[in-house]
């Protein structure tokens, strides 16, 4: 079962073409291998003679993305911190594969979409929530910097106060207040949240697919960005070899809440 599945015809009269996360066992958390995966998939996309004029990128089993696989955090524990630094920016840039797709993505997270799972999300050109869905970053309960960008995407859509609250509390909201926010640009009842989405994306595609192209190469500051990932990475490499981490790691496997001590 590939942790991948894109739908999509280059010859076929739809314009629109799917792309699904799909690791049900963990919630469509992110693996190395689906990352890995992921970034082909965009590739592919890329450069295709006759490219879609719209990406719907959603989740298998009404859930987007739990964030994170736990063998994978687990994993980098057991690394250095130059090990990490580097690994962290690789894992980032699978994902954030979305920026460089000359096809503008809309990101339908109809179900609950946490930590590295919302900051997907965010990376996309345009997003639609679930009313019901939760959304949140939880990395510092975890122990680790927010990263793969959302300590700049966060700000840049809803400023800085709300960031704040999204990231120092580990806050989590519903579609409805995403929508208020700004973190997505619309929200609907999961039954309903599939139509409308196609709805949108229609729209989309009756746009000329030049212009809608030459707009998101425009539209970001990779710079900036880039700034900020290279901060992230080296803040979640000092942490994943830091006690509180570890802390974290014991937690989970012995459920309950961790005890850090700020090493």
């Amino acid at each position: 079962m590939p942790l991948i599945e894109v739908e999509y015809t280059e010859n076929s009269s739809d314009d629109i073409c799917y792309v699904y996360l799909n690791n049900p066992e963990s919630k469509n958390s992110m693996t190395w291998a689906m990352g890995e995966m992921f970034e082909k998939e965009m590739n592919k996309l890329s450069v295709l003679k006759r490219k879609p004029r719209v990406i719907l990128l959603s989740g298998r089993n009404d859930v987007f993305c739990a964030g994170g696989d736990l063998n994978l955090l687990r994993s980098f524990s057991t690394k250095t911190f130059s090990q990490n630094r580097k690994g962290m920016r690789k894992f980032y840039n699978f994902f954030l594969s979305v920026r460089k797709v000359p096809v503008p993505i809309l990101c339908v997270a109809k179900g609950h979409a946490i930590g590295a799972g919302l900051a997907l999300p965010l990376a996309c050109d345009l997003r639609i929530f679930s009313d019901e869905g939760k959304y949140s970053f939880n990395f510092v309960k975890l122990g680790i910097h927010p990263g793969m960008g959302s300590s700049y995407t966060t700000s840049e859509l809803i400023g800085k106060s709300r960031a704040n609250r999204m990231l120092f509390l580990a806050e989590t909201i519903n579609g409805k207040q995403a929508a208020e926010w700004g973190l997505c640009d619309y929200s609907f009842p999961k039954e309903s949240i599939m139509e409308n989405a196609l709805q949108i994306a229609k729209g989309l595609c009756e746009a000329a697919p030049l212009a809608l192209n030459e707009l998101k190469k425009n539209s970001y500051s990779d710079k900036s960005l880039q700034k900020a990932l290279k901060w992230e990475a080296e803040s979640q490499a000092r942490n994943f070899i830091s006690n509180d981490f570890k802390e974290t790691m014991a937690s989970i496997v012995e459920k309950r809440k961790p005890i850090f001590s700020g090493h």
